[in-house]
C-alpha cells in the first residue's frame, strides 16, 4: 500500500514509518521542518513538507494514498485545548477525503478517562477535550473506514521522551521518586516497536475494528515505576500530594490499565519487546 503518515518523525510515527517500509509498503510522511524532512527521507519515505495547519496539503496527500495513519499531535500542554481542536480539524480533513472509498484511516488516542480494566469496546470519556476517537467514530458512522489506536501512557524504548522521562526529571528536581496515595493506580505500557506493529497489522487487516489497544503490560502499579526510578537514581521513594507533581498530577494519579485481549486476538499481535519495568531499569533512561 501507499500510506500517508502524519507525525512521521515523532516518537511513535517514526517507528510506524519504519515498520511499514520494512513490511514493503510505500510511505509518504509529514515533516514540519527541513531537518526532520532529511531524517524522514533517509528512512526511505517520500516527504510532504508541511504542518498540521496546511489542511489542503494534508487532503491532497490523503487523496493520493491507499491508507492514512494519523499519529501527529502537538504536546505543548500550555495550549492543550487549542491543540485538541487542531487535531479534530486534521482528522476531519483526512476523513473527508476518504469518504466514499474503502481506504482506511487510523487515528491515535490514549487511555486517560477510560474505566479501570477497560476493553476495546468501552467508550472514551466524552468530557475530555481531546476528540480524536469521537471524531473518528463520527466519521465511521458516515461510512469512512476509520479506527482508533489507543496508546498506552508509556510507549517506552531507547530515546523515550514521553511521560516516564518526565517522572525521572521530576525525581531529580525534587530529590524523591514519588507516587500519589498508596501508588496502587496502574499504568499500561508498550514497547515502541510493538506499538508500531499494531498500526501496521490493523492497516493490513483493513481496520475492521473501531478500536485497537496498543498495550503489552496491562497493569503496572505506579508505585513500582517510582521504585525503579528511585533505585536507579539513588533517591528515596515516598508518597506525595498532588502539588508535588504540578501539572502532571492528573496523569500521575490516573489509573490507565486496560485489556488488549481483543487486539491480540483479531491481529494475531504478540508483543515482543521488554516490559515497562525492565526497560525502565536500563541506564539509557537516566543519561
Amino acid at each position: 500500500m501507499n500510506v500517508f503518515v502524519t507525525g512521521a518523525t515523532g516518537w511513535v510515527g517514526a517507528a510506524v514509518v519504519q515498520e511499514l517500509i520494512e513490511a514493503g509498503h510505500a510511505v509518504t510522511g509529514l515533516a514540519r521542518s527541513d531537518d526532520k524532512a532529511v531524517a524522514l527521507a533517509a528512512a526511505g519515505a517520500k516527504v510532504l513538507r508541511a504542518t498540521l495547519e496546511d489542511l489542503q496539503a494534508l487532503r491532497d496527500a490523503a487523496a493520493a494514498a491507499d491508507a492514512v495513519i494519523h499519529t501527529a499531535f502537538n504536546h505543548d500542554f500550555s495550549k492543550f485545548i487549542e491543540n485538541c481542536e487542531e487535531d479534530r480539524r486534521v482528522i476531519d480533513a483526512l476523513a473527508g477525503v476518504l469518504q466514499g472509498s474503502d481506504r482506511p484511516l487510523l487515528v491515535t488516542s490514549g487511555l486517560l478517562g477510560l474505566p479501570r480494566g477497560a476493553t476495546e469496546s468501552d467508550l472514551p470519556n466524552l468530557a475530555s477535550p481531546r476528540k480524536s476517537e469521537p471524531t473518528a467514530r463520527a466519521w465511521a458512522e458516515r461510512g469512512v473506514r476509520a479506527a482508533t489506536v489507543r496508546l498506552a501512557p508509556s510507549v517506552h524504548g531507547l530515546g523515550d521522551h514521553g511521560f516516564v522521562p518526565i517522572l525521572v526529571r521530576l525525581a531529580r528536581e525534587k530529590g524523591v521518586s514519588a507516587f500519589l496515595g498508596e501508588g496502587e493506580n496502574c499504568w499500561a505500557g508498550v514497547w515502541r516497536q510493538d506499538a508500531a506493529r499494531v498500526y501496521r497489522l490493523a492497516l493490513e487487516e483493513g481496520a475492521t475494528e473501531s478500536v485497537y489497544h496498543a498495550v503489552a503490560d496491562e497493569r503496572v502499579p505506579f508505585k513500582a515505576i517510582a521504585e525503579v526510578i528511585g533505585r536507579r537514581l539513588g533517591l528515596p521513594v515516598e508518597s506525595r500530594e498532588r502539588e508535588h507533581f504540578g501539572w502532571f498530577a492528573t496523569m500521575a494519579g490516573a489509573d490507565m490499565s486496560v485489556s488488549s485481549a481483543r487486539t491480540r486476538e483479531v491481529l494475531g499481535w504478540k508483543p515482543q519487546g521488554p516490559g515497562l519495568l525492565d526497560d525502565l531499569d536500563q541506564a539509557s533512561y537516566y543519561d
